[in-house]
């Protein structure tokens, strides 16, 4: 369903973000999962995108999986990392024809396995280049949806660690929904204060698409300081790290705190007014299926 049709039929969405996984045992895991947020009906679900051929590849065999095995809507995320357009058609054209309706479009990060990866080499150097090529493929009419992809686009409530200067930030992101973007989802925050300044930041720039809140439940003291080096700039409040060093070497007692914050997070987002919910699920319901029963959410279609 194309995404301009999901939010016209609900609001607040609900939707999970999967990662593709590397062995095929994790893959099977990967599908128990699945299946148990499944029976949440969410608005749908995104599948991210690695730099580097196999983890792509990975991507698109699990959005075919996703799109014929389960009930989920996928929206798999495209990067402008090591690309040309004619690849990006490629695999746009094969999404196509699976009946895929959405994709996000993202600037994405260089590999790893590359020491001094030079993005001036790609031919699309930023988010809204990409969601501006899109929108010429979807004019071209190779989508059986007159309409072609719905595209979602990347926000930072926080701030974009490669963009210090937030007027111009903002400026970037009008670009991306400016070239054609009809969603924002947020990177993960913790403090919905960052969320709602951001949000009225976006409002008085002139932005109108839907931004959904990016959500991730703290699960382990280690978790958080990873959160911390893969995100960097994120802001961890001094609330939740005073609850945290309470809970000492005690993990189910930290698995506690972030499941109970995440939920508090997502009622007070709730109740003003947010346009969806995005959980970032690291492949495991156990914690959101946790902060949906708190919310006393056991079918996200009950929403409103």
């Amino acid at each position: 369903m194309h995404i301009d049709d999901i939010f016209a039929a609900r609001r607040p969405t609900v939707s999970f973000e999967f990662y593709p996984p590397k062995t095929d045992d994790d893959l099977a895991d990967l599908f128990a999962v699945i299946a148990d947020l499944e029976q949440l009906h969410p608005s749908f679900v995104s599948v991210t995108y690695g730099a580097g051929g196999s983890t792509r590849q990975r991507t698109h065999d699990l959005v075919a999986r996703i799109k014929t095995e389960t009930t989920c809507d996928p929206v798999p995320h495209l990067t402008c990392v090591m690309h040309t357009a004619a690849e990006i058609d490629e695999i746009l054209t094969r999404y196509a024809e699976l009946g895929i309706s959405n994709v996000n479009a993202l600037g994405g990060d260089p590999p790893r396995s590359v020491v001094d990866y030079d993005r001036a080499n790609d031919e699309f150097r930023y988010g809204r280049d990409l969601v501006a090529h899109i929108q010429a493929f979807n004019r071209s009419g190779r989508h059986p949806d007159p309409r072609g992809f719905g595209i979602g686009v990347g926000g930072y409530p926080e701030g974009h660690p490669q963009t210090p200067n937030r007027l111009l930030e903002m400026d970037y992101l009008k670009a991306k929904v400016d070239a054609g973007a009809n969603f924002i989802a947020t990177q993960v925050f913790f403090d919905n204060h960052d969320f709602y300044d951001c949000r009225d930041r976006c409002r008085l720039g002139g932005i109108s698409v839907p931004i959904l809140a990016g959500i991730m439940p703290v699960t382990s003291a280690d978790g958080m300081r990873r959160m911390a080096e893969f995100a960097l700039g994120m802001h961890f409040p001094a609330g939740l790290m005073r609850a945290i060093a309470r809970c000492g070497d005690d993990r189910k007692a930290v698995r506690r705190v972030g499941v109970q914050w995440a939920t508090e997070q997502c009622r007070d987002l709730l109740d003003h007014g947010v346009d969806g919910l995005h959980f970032y699920t690291l492949n495991k319901s156990t914690a959101t299926r946790e902060v949906h029963a708190n919310l006393g959410i056991k079918d996200s279609r009950e929403l409103r």
